[in-house]
């Protein structure tokens, strides 16, 4: 018996052809993608926390530390000044712990299950990020911890940036705005990592162009610039269009959103393994 049923209606009730049908899938992609951002973050982190352990923090508690396990740093610690010094370790060493532990807060059971730990554990990262810029910035224009003061703009806006987000990003959790708390604090915890990430994009542009290519020695070439600003603009973009997509709630938004958090996953992934590889391992099994 012939199907006299009209193609219009066919497709109306096709279940592979409606957008119904593609939202658990793009649904499923978007949170995954977020997972993975996530993940690899928290490698990163841990990563990072490692190197800042070994080359930082086991010196200066066995009273080992000196100036030449320093010489791949544009400035680091220096024999005898004690001030200068201080600063440097009071901005890396607490690092070390909120490396371990910050990337905790993104992490939903256990910001829900363990609301003091986040409490207490948001305000030790709020405390160290606010702190970490404003001696950053006193580093890099007050001791001349820069190679060139045009290739110094973007980390210099990224410090900036981080004390108006602590304030607001603490001021919105005591009001219990969490709902706008949960996207501020999305980006100060990438403006406090801004100079994590500049690592991951510059190791992974080393990696992917085989060496330097639009770099220069003072760091302000044309990459060098682009990758300054990219560290934390780029991942503040992405979780806003993600912050959308959750909103929105549409196949469409969701679409959009998946692939955003896909490929700043990929970034991410690639450079945790670059900076990894090239940059943190080797000083570490330098050190052993």
């Amino acid at each position: 018996m012939r199907d006299t049923t009209p193609l219009k209606a066919t497709l109306k009730t096709t279940p592979y052809l409606t957008k119904d049908a593609l939202f658990p899938f793009l649904n499923l992609w978007f949170s995954g993608g977020i997972k993975t951002w996530i993940s690899a973050v928290l490698v990163g982190q841990w990563m990072f926390g490692i190197y800042i352990l070994f080359r930082f923090t086991l010196p200066w508690l066995f009273d080992t530390i000196d100036e030449s396990q320093f010489t791949h740093m544009i400035r680091g610690y220096k024999n005898g000044e004690t001030f200068n010094n201080a600063i440097l370790l009071l901005h890396v060493i607490p690092v070390m712990v909120i490396s371990m532990s910050a990337t905790l807060q993104l992490v939903p059971a256990i910001r829900n299950r363990y609301r003091k730990f986040h409490r207490w554990n948001g305000r030790l990262f709020l405390t160290v990020g606010f702190f970490g810029a404003i001696s950053g910035l006193y580093m890099t224009w007050g001791i001349g911890s820069r190679l060139s003061d045009i290739g110094a703009i973007g980390v210099t806006l990224n410090g900036l940036l981080i004390l108006p987000f602590v304030y607001f990003t603490w001021r919105t959790a005591v009001k219990k705005q969490f709902t706008l708390h949960r996207r501020l604090a999305v980006h100060v915890f990438i403006l406090i990592n801004g100079v994590w990430s500049v690592r991951l994009y510059l190791m992974s542009w080393y990696m992917i162009n085989q060496g330097p290519y639009g770099n220069t020695a003072n760091i302000d070439g044309p990459a060098d610039i682009a990758i300054s600003f990219a560290s934390y603009l780029l991942p503040m973009a992405i979780a806003e269009l993600a912050f959308w997509a959750e909103k929105r709630k549409s196949p469409k938004a969701l679409f959009v959103g998946a692939v955003g958090v896909s490929v700043i996953a990929i970034i991410t992934a690639i450079g945790v393994f670059a900076a990894s590889s090239m940059m943190w391992l080797p000083r570490v099994i330098e050190h052993l």
